[in-house]
């Protein structure tokens, strides 16, 4: 009897060690889970907050996208704008190239007319500068020089800045001019002399001040012979550029007066 119960004893306490063991291994693999648990929880916070700010992320780059766009659109609308003014700036300078080789045109004829011309033997004739007096041109200034007579038309109150375009005054100013010069000299020379200040020219429509000088007497010239008692054979053109200033360069007043077309009464007769 005393084996039997030993025995018994035995197996309990066997029994009783081997439960106390699993208890210990299943409460560790259940702290195991939770602790899995916990990562996964924050790595899932951590991924929620990483969506998120991807989310912000593409929202902001919806928005540039679509403030390139506008300002894209706003750039080809000012593109197409800058096309169409090169167009008609474009049309402007071809014809502005083509009214000039039509200046260089009649400047070849007038020069060439100028040098058959240079053969004829210029007979004084002083008396006709008596008359300089009974000019009435209260706005313009007139002299004497030498054995001619200058009338100086400004170049300013004549023609745009640089240009042989005329202003809207400038053919009552010729033509006031020419009707006093037709009064007196009906039958005298008549120069047509283009003048320029000493600043170089800032344009693409003449090379130099000499051309511009030559355009804006041959301009002068045309009025002269279309709109004036003065005939076609009393009249030349001369272009002397900066060559001949009336005042010294130096200062704006005197680049002024200097920038001039003079109407030159010689005293030689047309016919």
């Amino acid at each position: 009897m005393r084996a039997v119960a030993w025995t018994a004893w035995l197996l309990t306490l066997g029994l009783a060690t081997g439960c106390a063991e699993n208890s210990m291994i299943v409460k560790g693999q259940l702290d195991k889970v939770q602790q899995q648990q916990l990562a996964l929880s924050r790595q899932n916070e951590e991924l929620q907050k990483r969506a998120g700010a991807l989310d912000r992320d593409n929202q902001d780059l919806k928005t540039l996208l679509a403030q390139s766009q506008q300002r894209a659109q706003v750039v080809e609308e000012q593109l197409n704008l800058v096309r169409q003014q090169l167009r008609g700036t474009t049309s402007q300078l071809a014809q502005l190239r083509k009214e000039k080789e039509e200046a260089d045109q009649r400047v070849q004829a007038l020069t060439a007319s100028m040098r058959r011309q240079g053969g004829v033997t210029i007979r004084p004739n002083n008396s006709f500068l008596s008359t300089l007096e009974s000019l009435h041109l209260p706005d313009v200034e007139v002299r004497r020089d030498g054995d001619v007579i200058r009338v100086e038309l400004p170049a300013d109150a004549l023609f745009e800045p640089g240009t042989a375009q005329f202003r809207p005054q400038a053919a009552r100013t010729i033509g006031d001019a020419a009707a006093e010069l037709a009064r007196l000299y009906p039958d005298q020379k008549i120069g047509v002399e283009g003048h320029t200040d000493s600043d170089p020219v800032r344009n693409n429509l003449w090379r130099n001040n000499q051309h511009l000088s030559v355009a804006q007497a041959l301009a002068v010239h045309e009025l002269l012979i279309t709109q004036t008692r003065l005939r076609a054979d009393q009249l030349f053109v001369v272009g002397h550029g900066a060559n001949c200033p009336v005042v010294s360069n130096a200062t704006e007043g005197g680049k002024q007066r200097n920038r001039r077309v003079e109407l030159v009464v010689y005293p030689d007769r047309a016919r």
